[in-house]
């Protein structure tokens, strides 16, 4: 009887697991630091497999581009064949989407890991991750599909054309711990965090796939899983500050480091390197004893990271430069010619210049005209203007508020706050589980019957201490003035408290790395929050507090407790 478990759709995953190449790799969660790795499409022909994996035989039957799985996936490519397991691009014809494909033969010796792996993670339901969408034993075949993010590019790629800039890596290495904390508090590891499994999104967001599953597919173990995972955000981080591998043999199209030297901070390799973030890579990667110059604790947990993380100064983005626009010069006058200076007389420019003002009796008399238009013009013009300023001062004073002929005040003709657009969603975790990621897009699909919810809670209404509160962190798609965001919910009462933060990215590392700029707490089914101050930003955190007691309701599918729902969220700038 076929085995077949679902987890929740969402949008797809760019890569199988990695490209097909014959290039070794080289990465602590790999097993064996030192030990690289061949991938190629005839890597079995070559007699040449993973080092820490057999060579397997299979008799299952040959797949080939147009094969179909389930009557539902339809293979495209094939971008890495290894070890008995292969990965695809593929079609899912029932919804009309580009997916990932991972296939083994249903006798492999890791078929069994590889499900349960796949089934661990599709439960995380993090969106921060890659998200197994289905995980099938059938046909003497074991597949497990993955999202397809068709706008997402690899870090590799990324690093082929330079370092990134510290804010990016900043970012990059606060998104992918944050991410590994939330992991291995629910007892995921990924062991196999390399360059070709970070992706970064169009929006700036950062995904990793193969969380669990990669590992599983190559038979990788470790002792130290959090010790591992860390480690290899170090490699991360490193090679994004350097464009080099912190080991000594090249790996991802990158060169190692030189040999015998031992591994030295990237501030050391390359100019310019941004202090804080050399010696955070140090404090994660603990080759061999070695740490941050500043002799910092080392970091051996994802969560150490995160904190670590915290405490740094942040890191903005760089402030977009001004150049002036191509047609602009130093503006010089001369007869006949404005805006440049005279050219050379024979040259061409002076053959193409327009000809001088007219000389002639009709051009001077003309000149006189247009002379005295404009002094008359002036001297009714300052008559009307000293008799406005007469009746002005003959006039009360009023101390009241200056109306307009609408009736309204001083500032009625200037522009109301217009809707602001939202591009993008998704929950925020600052600490414990999620709440309802997949229902995000209730939020802002038009229709306030719909919700995301959050769980139902024992005690309140103050959220903490169980968590410190939940939300949604919403893009914008551009940077912009935001005034106000009003909620529509779906409880009542006086204890539904909402907190507006402004962030810099969609993921960012923690509450204390945003800008709080409003607050208030609802008295009924519609909270409105206004900004304290002047504030342009993309990426907007809608947080909640508290929430109101309410009893079950099979609307939100709940129970009694404390708990809200958000139907709809509108932000005007």
């Amino acid at each position: 009887m076929a085995e077949r478990s679902t987890a929740a759709v969402g949008v797809a995953d760019n890569g199988g697991d990695e490209p097909l190449t014959a290039e070794a790799e080289q990465s602590p969660a790999d097993g064996v630091a030192g030990e690289p790795e061949q991938r190629a499409d005839s890597a079995e022909a070559r007699g040449s497999v993973a080092a820490d994996s057999p060579t397997v035989k299979t008799s299952a039957p040959e797949l080939h581009s147009g094969h179909k799985l389930a009557r539902r996936y339809r293979l495209e490519e094939c971008v890495t064949r290894l070890d008995g397991f292969s990965s695809w691009r593929a079609v899912d014809e029932k919804l009309r989407r580009a997916v990932g494909v991972h296939i083994l033969p249903g006798g492999h010796p890791r078929a069994r890991s590889v499900l349960a792996a796949a089934r661990s993670s599709a439960l995380l339901g993090d969106p921060r991750f890659v998200q197994v969408l289905d995980a099938v034993e059938e046909n003497d075949l074991v597949y497990v599909v993955h999202e397809w993010l068709p706008d997402a590019t690899e870090l590799t790629t990324l690093l082929a054309v330079g370092p990134l800039e510290p804010h990016d890596a900043y970012q990059m290495a606060s998104q992918v711990a944050s991410a590994m904390s939330a992991a291995h508090r629910e007892g995921l590891a990924h062991l196999r965090l390399n360059p070709n499994a970070v992706l970064r999104t169009s929006t700036g967001q950062w995904r990793i796939r193969g969380l669990a599953v990669n590992a599983a597919l190559r038979g990788i173990g470790s002792d130290t899983p959090q010790r591992t995972d860390t480690e290899s955000i170090g490699a991360l981080l490193y090679a994004s500050l350097t464009q080099r591998w912190p080991y000594e043999n090249d790996a991802y199209g990158m060169s190692g480091l030189p040999k015998d030297i031992g591994l030295i901070a990237p501030d050391q390799v390359r100019a310019g390197v941004h202090r804080g973030l050399s010696e955070l890579a140090m404090r994660a990667l603990v080759n061999d004893g070695a740490t941050a110059s500043r002799h910092e604790a080392a970091c051996t947990t994802p969560e150490e990271l995160v904190k670590a993380i915290g405490d740094m100064p942040r890191i903005r983005p760089p402030e977009p430069a001004f150049t002036a626009p191509p047609e602009y010069q130093r503006t010089t006058y001369q007869q006949g010619n404005y805006g440049r200076t005279a050219p050379l007389p024979g040259t061409a420019a002076s053959m193409s210049a327009p000809p001088a003002p007219l000389q002639s009796r009709t051009g001077k008399a003309l000149k006189w005209a247009v002379s005295a238009l404009l002094i008359a013009a002036l001297g009714l013009g300052s008559w009307q203007l000293a008799d406005a300023l007469m009746e002005q001062g003959n006039k009360p004073k009023d101390s009241g508020t200056t109306k307009t002929e609408d009736g309204g005040g001083k500032n009625a003709g200037l522009p109301k706050p217009g809707p602001i657009k939202i591009a993008a969603a998704q929950e925020y975790v600052a600490e414990g589980d999620a709440q309802h990621p997949g229902d995000v897009a209730k939020t802002y699909d038009g229709d306030r019957s719909t919700y995301w919810r959050t769980k139902t809670f024992t005690s309140g209404p103050s959220i903490a201490p169980l968590k410190p509160g939940v939300g949604i962190m919403y893009d914008l798609g551009s940077t912009r003035n935001v005034s106000t965001a009003t909620l529509d919910l779906r409880y009542g009462g006086d204890h539904t408290t909402v907190d507006l933060y402004a962030a810099d990215s969609l993921t960012p590392p923690s509450l204390g790395s945003m800008t709080k700029v409003g607050s208030v707490t609802a008295q009924g089914t519609t909270a409105t929050v206004k900004v304290s101050k002047a504030v342009r930003t993309r990426y907007v955190l809608v947080w909640l507090t508290a929430v109101p007691l309410s009893g079950p309701d099979s609307a939100t599918y709940s129970g009694a407790g404390y708990k809200q729902a958000i139907g709809e969220v509108r932000f005007a700038g």
